[in-house]
């Protein structure tokens, strides 16, 4: 019978293998089609036409917009912005979209199932309004918490933003929808973001701020690369010939094609040279000024026609030249509910003393609701990310439902404390909302605004029973932690944000989201902390805190943060147990395979859901530090009761490697690495070590 099944198993994988490579040969097959589709419209345009298709129109009509050549056939192509949901369009009148929640509460979810829902709903809604691009998502790593568009990306450690890139760009692309993942790269602060110079050493560039894209490019094969606003080491990005041509193009092998930010382009050659394939929003630099440097030979033709093969091979594949026009209705319920079970995902819970939450709305008859976050649905941060939402649901309709007609419900602003106080007192819980509004175009401190701290503080002294919900778009000082019993990072919870929050308070959903980002005790404590770091000094900013971001700068300098990296309480308890690697040691110069296998359990009373995280520390030593522990693997599981699951993690070679500036590469260096796993960066109960066996490594680093 063991012949039997070995010659059933054999034929089934090599079936298996036939059709995947049949697949893989009919892809490679229309992608060359398209090429050559492409190249033989390139071919037919003049020079005029070809310079018109470089970059866009804005007028009375247009705003986002690349017009058509109805002599070849060339459609017109629509942009609209879209890193938390359908933004500005080419309409000078915005269009309302599902508002989902930011895409830094996406990140709390650690679920990339999760994003690519998220990325489907955006490319489904931007395909029915009739964009062709959808300028999104946004990758920058959380550098700063002060950054004004921390709210639009996904946090501070590349491998989580990687994951959840990948995920929402394929999820945007399953809908015939060409994402723009953005800004590429180093776009880290909004201070001084036209003029900023980053000075970025190569090996931090590679470990923190690249690996997100090149993950997009290589495992999403995202479609097209936005270049950001800044300079990275004395030249703007979009004129860099070594991230644009070099890394991106020649390196990670990019097929797609290359926009600005808008109004990002300062020259005509260098950043034709350089890679960049598409002008947005006019044609400043390339419109009449690169149609004459072709003339006078300065920009080769095969240049040009390659900036064009490429975006006319990318919509062919997309089928934007194939098909007609027209807006269509947005599944504007279902998409709703599936923004409230993102948002359910991924809030987070950071404190609950003496188990205060979930509330009892059988013990509830008076339910205080305060503060300037109280009052309306929080539907997403400011700037170009904007959505119009479709609707909203207010933090008081969400309650109510979620109470039950027993329970009075009371709001109030907070702009008069001694009224929020008096409320307080009086009520059975107070709820009290907080948080901050973010926005492109200005950075903001992380010190809550106004009143707000010292609401917090006048309420939870009239009231023991004190829940506070912060709805801001990053990390934010308390200087009330202690005060208060229990405190809900909510971020910006879109259109669903009255019914999203309820949910978590009153425990029809219980909390699983982890924060993908530090928050700090103090200003002092963070690692970009002085000026000549952030915001910089004569608009040069100096990266010299290097790869030591986020929670790797924490761990590094044995500093205590308010809340860690990967941490989020639950209304239940989980253990962790059984760990074992294999193997143990490996010979210097051999391939890493490594397998991670431990158990999770739910050993509290309620079903509940757990971020199993898998960090690895690398060898380390002055010549080349290390952070105590780099995420490299995670897994969200569902646990009922007691229910134990086992988990599997399988270790290549990137995720043991560094980056040699001596050798422009990545390498495995020999020494003990630290396997670490649990359910925050700061608390990793099951732990082995690997030894990668050899010497002399630190002479060729």
């Amino acid at each position: 019978m063991a012949t039997i099944f070995d010659v059933r198993k054999f034929l089934i994988v090599s079936l298996i293998f036939l059709l995947a490579g049949a697949a893989v040969g009919g892809a490679q097959a229309q992608t060359n089609d398209f090429d050559a589709r492409a190249r033989e419209l390139v071919g037919e345009m003049t020079l005029h036409e070809k310079i018109t298709e470089l970059h866009g129109i804005h007028d009375s009509v247009h705003q986002r917009y690349v017009p058509p050549i109805p002599r070849l056939g060339i459609p017109g192509f629509r942009i609209a912005n879209g890193p938390a949901g359908v933004g500005p369009g080419d309409e000078h009148q915005q269009l309302p979209a599902t508002a989902l929640p930011a895409p830094i509460l996406l990140a709390s979810s650690w679920d990339p199932g999760l994003a690519r829902e998220y990325g489907v709903i955006i490319g489904s809604e931007a395909k029915a309004l009739g964009d062709d691009l959808l300028e999104g998502p946004d990758i920058n790593i959380a550098r700063v918490p002060q950054n004004g568009r921390t709210f639009e990306a996904f946090g501070e450690d590349p491998y989580l933003v990687s994951r959840i890139a990948v995920a929402e760009i394929q999820g945007i692309q399953s809908q015939g929808e060409i994402a723009n993942v953005k800004h590429y790269a180093a776009n880290n602060q909004e201070s001084h973001r036209f003029t900023s110079n980053g000075i970025i050493s190569e090996r931090t560039l590679r470990e923190i701020y690249l690996p997100a894209f090149e993950a997009s490019v290589k495992e999403g094969h995202v479609a097209s690369v936005m270049s950001a606003y800044p300079k990275v080491n004395g030249q703007y990005c979009c004129q860099n010939d070594i991230l644009q041509n070099q890394i991106l193009k020649n390196e990670w092998g990019f097929q797609g094609f290359i926009t600005s930010d808008f109004g990002a382009v300062h020259s005509t050659v260098p950043s034709a040279m350089a890679g960049l394939d598409l002008e947005m929003p006019t044609g400043k630099y390339f419109g009449d000024a690169l149609e004459s440097a072709v003339q006078d030979g300065k920009v080769p033709m095969s240049v040009i026609d390659d900036k064009l093969v490429r975006r006319f091979r990318t919509m062919m594949q997309y089928g934007l030249f194939d098909q007609s026009g027209g807006m269509k209705p947005i599944a504007e319920y279902d998409d709703g509910q599936e923004s409230l079970k993102i948002a359910e995902e991924g809030i987070v819970l950071l404190k609950n003393d003496d188990n205060l939450l979930p509330l009892n709305p059988n013990k509830l008859y008076n339910i205080a609701l305060i503060g300037p976050f109280a009052t309306d649905a929080m539907t997403g941060g400011q700037g170009s990310s904007h959505v119009k939402p479709l609707y909203a649901v207010t933090p008081e309709a969400g309650i109510e439902s979620r109470a039950g007609s027993m329970a009075r419900v009371q709001v109030d602003d907070g702009h008069d404390i001694r009224k929020a106080v008096a409320l307080a007192a009086s009520a059975d819980v107070a709820i009290v909302m907080v948080g901050d509004r973010e926005t492109e175009g200005k950075d903001h401190p992380i010190t809550l605004s106004g009143n707000q701290d010292e609401l917090v503080q006048a309420v939870a002294a009239a009231n023991p029973h004190t829940v506070v919900v912060l709805k801001t778009g990053s990390a934010v000082l308390m200087p009330w932690v202690d005060r208060v019993p229990a405190i809900v990072e909510a971020w910006y919870p879109g259109e669903e944000d009255g019914n999203a929050v309820a949910a978590i308070l009153f425990g029809d959903v219980n909390p699983s989201g982890k924060l993908p980002m530090t928050f700090p005790k103090e200003l002092a404590d963070l690692p970009a902390n002085t000026e000549w770091q952030y915001p910089g000094v004569e608009d040069m900013v100096h990266y010299s805190e290097g790869i030591f971001v986020g929670y790797r700068h924490y761990d590094q300098d044995h500093i205590q943060p308010l809340f860690p990296f990967g941490y989020g309480l639950s209304y239940t308890t989980f253990g962790f147990n059984n760990l074992s690697v294999s193997p143990e040691k490996i010979k210097d110069g051999s391939k890493i395979d490594l397998t991670v296998d431990f158990d999770v359990t739910n050993t509290g009373k309620r079903d509940g859901e757990e971020v199993a995280q898998l960090y690895v520390g690398l060898p380390s030593s002055t010549r080349l530090p290390q952070p105590p522990e780099q995420l490299k693997r995670f897994l969200k599981v569902s646990l009922t009761p007691g229910e134990t699951k086992h988990i599997h993690f399988e270790l290549d070679d990137r995720a043991l490697e560094c980056w040699s500036d001596k050798r422009h590469k990545w390498v495995v260096v020999s020494g003990p690495y630290h396997i670490m796993i649990g359910p925050s960066s700061r608390h990793l109960p099951l732990q082995r070590t690997v030894v990668v066996a050899g010497g002399g490594w630190l002479s060729w680093l």
